[in-house]
C-alpha cells in the first residue's frame, strides 16, 4: 500500500529476501531499556502526591469519588485502580505501577500499528507506532503516570480507534470514550485529544469530523458523570483554577517574557528529551515527499497548530512544568518514525546519524561546563539535526531524478531504527537531567533518587513519633505524606487550599478552603506534621494560624524543617 504521505504510488517490488536477523537489532536494545526503566525510574513526587492522598484519605473511609488531590475525578481513579494491583514495600509497589503503565503504553503503540498499516506502509507503521509507543515508556521520570502522560496514552488509543475500522461511523464511536477520557485526566489536557483529531484529518477529513463531534458529546458526558459521581466534583472543578498563582489569568499577558520563557522552556523539555530537537528536520523529510502544494501547505498548518497549541497550553498554566509539553514529544517521536520509516528511495543517513549522536544529549549536557549549558546551545543541537534532514531531502531528490541509483534491503531502515531507540533512551540514565530550568541542570536522576532517599529516612523518624495507625493532620506536602502513610481524617488529606493563602490572600474565601480550615480544629486528628518550609504558618492565612496554633502544640522553631505537633489538652 502507498504510503498517504509519498510523492507518488510506490510501484510493485519484486519479492526480495529478507533477513529475519534485522530485527533483533532493534528489540533486543528497545526491551533491555524498557526493563532497566521499569526497574531504576521511580516515581516523581507529583505522583507520590496523589497516592500519598489517595491512600491516607481512603483509609479515613473517603473513596477517590470523594478525596481531593488537585487532579480531577477520572484521573484519581486511575491512579487509584493503578495502586491497587500493587503489592509489598515502597519500592516493589512502585516498580509494579512503572510495569502496569509500560504496558498500557505499548498496548496504546501495538493499537496504533494495527490501525496505521491501513493507512501507511508496514515500515512507517511500525516505526511511528514504535517510536511513539517507546518514548511514552521510557519517557522522563517528571513525566510518567502524569495526567498529560495519561492523555496521551489515551489520545493514541482515540487515533488507532478512529483509523482502524473500515467504517467510519463506528469507529468514530469507539475513539470517542479515550479521547473522552483523555479530555478529563486534567482538563487542559483536552489539547491533547484536539492534537489526536489533527492527526486523524491528516488521514481522512470525515472521520475526524465525525470524531470531532461524538468526542465533544462523550467528554460532556464524562464531565457530568463525574460531577454526579462525586459530591464534590463541581465545586473542586471551580475551585482549582483559583489556587494557581502563576496561572495567566492572574498575571497577566506579557509578550515579550512570554515569547523569551517559551524558547527557554522548549529547550529544557529538548535537553529532557531530544527528540523533540529532531521534529522540525523529520518535518522537512516528510514535506519534501508530499504531491501538491496545497497538500504540503495543509500539513504544515496542522503541524504549526499542534506544536501552538503545545505550547499555548503550558502559557496559559504558568507554571513551565516541563511535563506540561509531554504531548509535543510524543508527536515529534511519531513524526521521526513516519519520516524514517518512509524514505524508500535512500536512507537518511545523516539524520540518522544525528539521531544517534542526539541520544547523549542529556548525559553530555549534564557535564558540560556552565558556560554551555544555555538555550542557545540545545537550540544550535536542533539546527545541526534541521541541517542534516535538509542533506538527506536533496539527497533523495537526486535519487528521484535519476542522478544516482537509491538503494535497497532493511538494514539501512533497523540501523537508522536503532539510532532512535537511542535518541529515546537518552533521558533514562542515572546522570540523565532530572530538572533543567533556563538551560541549567538543576538536579540529575541519580541526586533526585538521592534526595528521595533522605525523604523517606526523615518520614520514617516522624512516624516513629506517632502511634501505629493513629490518624494525622498533614501541613506538609505530598512525599512527606506518601512515606508516613498514617490514616488522614478528612477529605483534604494534604492542605493545598490552605497553603495556596500563603500566596493568594483571596483564596481564603473559597469554599474548599474553609472545608479544608474546617479539618484544623473540626474533629481534629491527635496529631499534626508540619513543614514548615512548605506550609509557612507566619505566612498563610492569619485566621488559620490562630486555629492551628490554638489546636496544636507544635516544637520550638529551631532547625527543624518538618515536626510532629500534638493536639493541645482539651481541644475536641
Amino acid at each position: 500500500m502507498a504510503t498517504l504521505l509519498a510523492d507518488a504510488p510506490a510501484a510493485p517490488k519484486p519479492r526480495i529476501r529478507r533477513s529475519p536477523l534485522w530485527w533483533p537489532v532493534v528489540a533486543v536494545p528497545a526491551a533491555a531499556a524498557v526493563v532497566y526503566t521499569v526497574l531504576t525510574r521511580r516515581l516523581t513526587g507529583d505522583l507520590q502526591y496523589v497516592l500519598g492522598a489517595l491512600r491516607t484519605g481512603g483509609d479515613a473511609g473517603y473513596s477517590p469519588s470523594e478525596v481531593f488531590t488537585h487532579r480531577p475525578f477520572f484521573y484519581r481513579w486511575f491512579i487509584a485502580l493503578l495502586d491497587k494491583i500493587t503489592f509489598g514495600d515502597t519500592v516493589e509497589r512502585e516498580t509494579v505501577m512503572e510495569a502496569a503503565g509500560a504496558l498500557l503504553a505499548a498496548a496504546a503503540a501495538y493499537a496504533l500499528y494495527i490501525a496505521l498499516r491501513r493507512w501507511v506502509s508496514g515500515r512507517e507503521a511500525a516505526l511511528a507506532a514504535g517510536a511513539a509507543g517507546l518514548l511514552m515508556i521510557l519517557t522522563p521520570r517528571t513525566d510518567f503516570l502524569q495526567p498529560e502522560w495519561a492523555a496521551v496514552v489515551l489520545s493514541v488509543f482515540g487515533v488507532a480507534a478512529a483509523l482502524g475500522p473500515a467504517r467510519p461511523w463506528p469507529a468514530a464511536l469507539l475513539a470517542a470514550v479515550p479521547l473522552g477520557l483523555a479530555v478529563m485526566m486534567k482538563y487542559s489536557t483536552a489539547s491533547t485529544a484536539a492534537f489526536g483529531i489533527l492527526l486523524v484529518y491528516v488521514a481522512d477529513r470525515g472521520r475526524a469530523v465525525r470524531v470531532a463531534l461524538v468526542a465533544v458529546v462523550g467528554a460532556v458526558g464524562l464531565f457530568g458523570l463525574s460531577v454526579l459521581a462525586g459530591s464534590h466534583e463541581l465545586q473542586w472543578t471551580k475551585d482549582m483554577p483559583q489556587i494557581n498563582q502563576s496561572a495567566l489569568s492572574r498575571t497577566g499577558i506579557h509578550p515579550a517574557y512570554i515569547f523569551e520563557r517559551s524558547v527557554d522552556f522548549l529547550a529544557d523539555r529538548s535537553v529532557l528529551s531530544p527528540m523533540l530537537l529532531l521534529l522540525p528536520g523529520a518535518l522537512l523529510l516528510l514535506l519534501a515527499r508530499v504531491r501538491g502544494r496545497g497538500r504540503r501547505l495543509e500539513l504544515s498548518v496542522i503541524a504549526l497548530a499542534i506544536g501552538c497549541g503545545s505550547l499555548a497550553v503550558v502559557v496559559v498554566q504558568g507554571n513551565w512544568f516541563l511535563y506540561h509539553a509531554f504531548q509535543l514529544t510524543v508527536v515529534a517521536a511519531a513524526t521521526w518514525g513516519l519520516a524514517v520509516g518512509g524514505a524508500r528511495r535512500t536512507p537518511p543517513w545523516c539524520f540518522g546519524v544525528v539521531s544517534l549522536l542526539l541520544g547523549a544529549l542529556p548525559v553530555l549536557y549534564t557535564h558540560a561546563p556552565k558556560g554551555l549549558q544555555r538555550p542557545a546551545t540545545v537550540w544550535a543541537l536542533g539546527l545541526v539535526a534541521l541541517l542534516a534532514a535538509g542533506v538527506d531531502t536533496w539527497r533523495e531528490a537526486r535519487v528521484r531524478n535519476g542522478a544516482r541509483p537509491g538503494r535497497r534491503g532493511v538494514w539501512p531502515g533497523a540501523l537508522i531504527a536503532l539510532a532512535g531507540v537511542v535518541c529515546v533512551t537518552g533521558g533514562i540514565w542515572p546522570d540523565s537531567p532530572h530538572l533543567v530550568s533556563h538551560g541549567k541542570v538543576n538536579s540529575t536522576s541519580a541526586s533526585y533518587l538521592r534526595s528521595m532517599e533522605r525523604r523517606e529516612q526523615v518520614a520514617n523518624e516522624l512516624r516513629a513519633q506517632i502511634p501505629a495507625g493513629a490518624p494525622v493532620l498533614y501541613l506538609a506536602f505530598g512525599d512527606s505524606v506518601y512515606y508516613i502513610d498514617h490514616p488522614a481524617q478528612c477529605r483534604y488529606p494534604i492542605a493545598t487550599f490552605l497553603q495556596r493563602s500563603r500566596f493568594l490572600k483571596d483564596v481564603a474565601g473559597l469554599k474548599s478552603f474553609k472545608e479544608n480550615a474546617d479539618c484544623v480544629d473540626h474533629d481534629p486528628a491527635r496529631y499534626a506534621v508540619l513543614d514548615r518550609v512548605w506550609f509557612r504558618p507566619g505566612k498563610v492565612d492569619p485566621d488559620l494560624k490562630r486555629r492551628i496554633t490554638a489546636t496544636y502544640d507544635c516544637p520550638p522553631n529551631d532547625e527543624s524543617k518538618i515536626v510532629v505537633c500534638v493536639r493541645r489538652p482539651g481541644v475536641d
